[in-house]
Order: C-alpha cells, then structure tokens, then sequence
C-alpha cells in the first residue's frame, strides 16, 4: 500500500489525509451544486458541509480512540497522528448530525430538505476516504489466500475497504436517482442510514480490527442494528405521512 504519497521537503502528504480532503471537496462541490438546483444557495451548503465536516472527524476520532482506549493511553502521542488512519463513522455521524442540526435551525431551514440534498453526496465522499483506507493499510479485512497483499500487515488480506467502496458508490447511484424522482422530505436520508447499515453489518464480517463484544457481533454491528431498526420505522411513518 502506499500511505504516503510524496515528501515536499519537510512536509510529507499522507495518502489517508489527502484523499479525506479530496472526498470533502468533491461531495460539497456536488452537493452545492445540487442545492443550486433546488433552489438553495451553494454557500449555505459550503458552510454546513464544512462545520459537519471538521465536527464529524473530531466526533469520529474521539470515539475511535475511547473504543481503543487501552492502546492511546499507552501511546498517548498517537492520539493526535490522523495520518495513520482511526476514525470510527459512527461516532462522525452524531457529531456531524449535531452540528448539521445546530446551524440548519439557526439558519431556520427545513432540515429533511437539507439533508436529502447532501447525503447522496455524502455517500459518494464515503467512497472515496475508502480509497485511502486502502493506500494506508487501515479498515483492514481477515487473512485470505483470495485477498490483496498488504505490506503494512505482511500478510494477504480480504480487501474490505474496496468492498466498502464499490458498495458507497451503488448507495451513491440508488439515492441520485431517488433524489431525481418524486419523493418526501427525509425519505432520502433515512433511505441512506438504512443502505449504509446494511452495508456496515454485513462488511464487519469480513473485517479484522474490530473486537466482538456480543453474540459474535462487533459494536459496529450492534449499532447497525439500532441504525436500521430507527430507519424502518420512520420511512414508514414518512410514508404515511401527508406532504
């Protein structure tokens, strides 16, 4: 794998950071422009895109870290070397949704509609920062004689952040068109939470760097559970619902 991508004298470009920041830019790029479409302003989006953005990788870092607290207390340095890969969506998704939440009712604006707008785009960002899982050598998957080598490991592995990947750009395509076609408010959202679970819980299986804690489940898994469960419900009642 290739974690880092060159040196420029003393700076060095991770693989890890430079695709987050890649994926940032083209799903808000995307996304204001589909926001344009529908009558919202690109900057409005821009500004919510990025306050979600930097509160989701705190939100995302800190809960990594408390789930692999045992290890940052004894290598407290590593607490802060992003580089290296360690952030757990789970944890980027109450924080990012917090400040979503937060600036869309200051703003005073209808937060499905937001929403429906920008998770497509979300989706699309998700695969991409798999890319560089990837080129880091973190998200690893269980050793497969069918699987790619990875040096970081030394060993051959299942590749599941390419899994991962192809998988986030099929949610990508289903909630374009879904966006396209006639729709209620937060249909669109849920929708996502739902694909994405589903995707997770089934990936954990493959996975190697999380721990099983119940049932043979990962926490990842059991809170795909909650995710998926939460997302029947209230595409339902958006269904029934009189727009």
């Amino acid at each position: 794998m290739f974690p880092e991508i060159c040196r420029i004298g003393p700076f060095t470009v991770y693989s890890y950071g430079f695709m987050l920041v890649a994926a940032f830019l083209v799903g808000v790029y995307l996304a204001s422009c589909q926001a344009q479409k529908e009558g919202l302003g690109k900057d409005l989006v821009f500004n919510l895109c990025f306050a979600s953005f930097i509160c989701g990788i705190l939100g995302a870092r800190i809960f990594y870290i408390a789930e692999n607290l045992s290890y940052y207390v004894q290598n407290p340095l590593e607490t802060i070397m992003l580089q290296h890969g360690g952030l757990a969506w789970f944890g980027g998704l109450l924080s990012g949704l917090a400040a979503a939440a937060l600036y869309l009712r200051g703003k005073r604006l209808p937060a499905y509609k937001v929403l429906d707008i920008i998770v497509p785009f979300l989706a699309l960002a998700q695969a991409i920062g798999r890319i560089g899982c990837l080129l880091n050598g973190c998200c690893f998957g269980r050793p497969s004689e069918a699987g790619l080598y990875f040096a970081v490991h030394g060993a051959t592995l299942v590749p599941t952040q390419v899994y991962s990947t192809l998988l986030l750009l099929a949610i990508f395509i289903i909630l374009r068109l879904f966006q396209d076609a006639p729709h209620k408010s937060g249909q669109i959202f849920y929708t996502y939470l739902l694909l994405y679970s589903l995707k997770r819980f089934f990936i954990e299986f493959w996975r190697a760097d999380n721990r099983l804690i119940f049932s043979g489940l990962t926490l990842f898994q059991l809170m795909s559970i909650a995710i998926f469960a939460v997302s029947i419900i209230k595409l339902f009642l958006i269904a029934k619902r009189k727009e």
